[in-house]
């Protein structure tokens, strides 16, 4: 089958154009013949190994100490079931899935357990839009399901409002009934509160940190919002989820969450089949909807990591392969 892998960690053009054998499912799980994916910030991270402080070496014992384990990246897919294992019982050829892989899915197939983050695409959506849900959609309700029974009429703060993450979890917030506001850039203003934000905060123009403003919630999907920072932008009992942390920022939010009256907390996304029917029914009903940047060629996955580095992208970039 067709692939783009890479070899070496790196810059965007490590990827090579190879030719590998096609995948056959084991007696639990599903192949699929992908027609869409996606390149997000998790790819990018693999990839060069731009990752937080102190993960550097904990995701090179992982992924590979000196050159990548796995020479696929990509997580996030949306395709047709081609076939299955003998104790597959709840999709069947021809079936149209979509959800998150751990084999791959910079290539023409990939392989998942039927009990994994898979499930079936809503008649009324395209497999470039359901392709453009997992990743981000799955880590934002990791975090906000914990709190949802809490968001009616609290207020939330949503940094990277118009990224992958943001721009699902704007949406999800809004569903809980929350007063939301995001931050971004003063050109996706208006597609954040076209997507349900009550309020929108242009960083290029006004720092947040000086408007003396108070949330119930802060959902950073950057990183960018410090423990202590937060600490001045919280009401007592106020919770920070941080979708991205360093090392030292664990331990502030250890100390904090001893010493302060509010929860700070970060953590790994649930990538489950729970979750990500959940997501396929919010879409089936448009409560969710995907945002899509742009939309590459497999050929052009270089190119796509090239835009995605740029730190600017708007929602989702998908690679359409077939």
């Amino acid at each position: 089958m067709k692939a783009m892998i890479y070899t070496e960690y790196g810059t965007p053009d490590v990827f090579l154009k190879a030719e590998i054998t096609k995948p056959v499912p084991k007696k639990n799980e599903v192949l699929v013949k992908i027609y869409a994916t996606t390149v997000t910030t998790a790819d990018v991270r693999l990839r060069s190994l731009n990752v937080p402080r102190g993960f550097g070496l904990i995701i090179r014992l992982v992924q590979g100490l000196t050159k990548p384990r796995k020479p696929i990246l990509g997580s996030d897919f949306a395709g047709v079931v081609e076939s299955i294992g003998n104790q597959v019982n709840e999709f069947k050829v021809g079936d149209r899935v979509f959800g998150s892989s751990k084999t791959g899915t910079y290539a023409e197939y990939t392989t998942i357990k039927e009990e994994g983050a898979i499930t079936l695409i809503p008649e009324n959506l395209s497999f470039e839009e359901v392709a453009a849900l997992p990743f981000g959609a799955l880590t934002s309700l990791t975090f906000l399901e914990e709190v949802s029974d809490k968001l009616k009429g609290q207020s939330i703060l949503i940094n990277g409002a118009s990224g992958s993450l943001g721009t699902n979890a704007v949406q999800m917030a809004k569903n809980y009934g929350a007063v939301v506001t995001g931050i971004c850039s003063g050109k996706n203003v208006e597609l954040v509160k076209s997507l349900g934000a009550d309020e929108v905060i242009d960083y290029t123009k006004e720092d947040y940190l000086k408007r003396g403003m108070k949330y119930d919630i802060i959902y950073d999907t950057l990183g960018i919002i410090s423990p202590k920072e937060s600490l001045s932008m919280l009401n007592e009992g106020g919770k920070h989820l941080m979708a991205v942390a360093t090392v030292p920022q664990y331990y502030d939010m250890f100390k904090y969450n001893l010493t302060k009256k509010v929860k700070i907390k970060a953590g790994v996304a649930l990538f489950n089949k729970k979750n990500i029917e959940s997501v396929a029914k919010l879409a089936e009903q448009i409560k969710l909807k995907s945002v899509i940047d742009k939309i590459y060629p497999l050929e052009a996955i270089s190119e796509a990591h090239r835009y995605v580095d740029l730190g600017h992208k708007v929602g989702n970039v998908v690679i359409k392969i077939q």
